[in-house]
């Protein structure tokens, strides 16, 4: 979805500090572009500069973000090769630890037994983790190896970016099972914090996921059309 770039909600003269008093769930977005806390009043752009991000992917990122808009004229003016490492570091952050976390937590908190419902709930879990795994490792072989090898030069992978999306919309179902099962199904025998703690990050990481796949989506997507076009290369 596009909007007309007044739409943005941070500009680079903002400091850089507002954006996490303002909304704490953006230091996930400035950890995956590699931008580490202690930056004081400096302005976005400023601690962009500092640290070697592209300040204009940067803001569409994190106004997406927020928004779950994207501007045309932002577009344009993308660095695939600065989204393109945000993305990755988005795939390391899920594989390697928020999914493993919340594992953890339902082990801890439904005391695995394999007699019952709690065996279940671990099964699904898995499941789904499986899913995002083969679907991000899918990404990692095909999509990204064809944009990188596009910002090198070479113009003649076969890559059907227009069909990309199509894989997104199976990413997530077994998630909402999960969720189900937990809250209608759950034995009454379970460490209850533990177990709450683990559902809260499962919707979290739901909304996320999704986040995730709406941005590729409508920023990567595009952008990369964009690059495809500017080049006058033709899939």
């Amino acid at each position: 979805m596009t909007t007309p770039s007044n739409s943005s909600r941070y500009t680079p003269a903002d400091k850089m500090a507002s954006i996490i008093a303002d909304h704490y769930q953006l230091i996930q977005v400035m950890s995956r572009f590699g931008i580490p806390l202690g930056f004081g009043d400096d302005s976005i752009e400023k601690t962009c500069r500092d640290n070697g991000v592209d300040c204009t992917t940067f803001l569409s990122v994190v106004n997406f973000v927020l928004d779950g808009f994207a501007s045309y004229q932002t577009i344009s003016d993308l660095s695939l090769k600065s989204l393109l490492h945000y993305l990755r570091q988005s795939h390391i952050y899920f594989l390697e630890y928020f999914l493993p976390a919340i594992r953890r937590k339902l082990l801890d908190g439904i005391r695995l037994r394999s007699d019952n419902v709690s065996f279940l709930i671990i099964k699904f879990f898995d499941e789904f983790v499986h899913e995002v795994r083969t679907h991000m490792e899918h990404e990692e072989k095909y999509l990204f190896t064809y944009v990188n090898a596009l910002l090198d030069g070479k113009y003649s992978a076969g890559y059907k970016v227009n069909t990309y999306s199509e894989h997104h919309e199976k990413v997530g179902s077994k998630l909402k099972e999960l969720i189900k099962l937990i809250i209608k199904y759950c034995p009454d025998d379970n460490d209850t914090n533990l177990l709450n703690d683990a559902l809260y990050d499962i919707y979290r990481c739901e909304e996320e996921l999704e986040s995730h796949c709406r941005l590729e989506d409508c920023l990567l997507v595009p952008a990369l059309l964009n690059f495809e076009k500017s080049i006058g290369f033709k899939v």
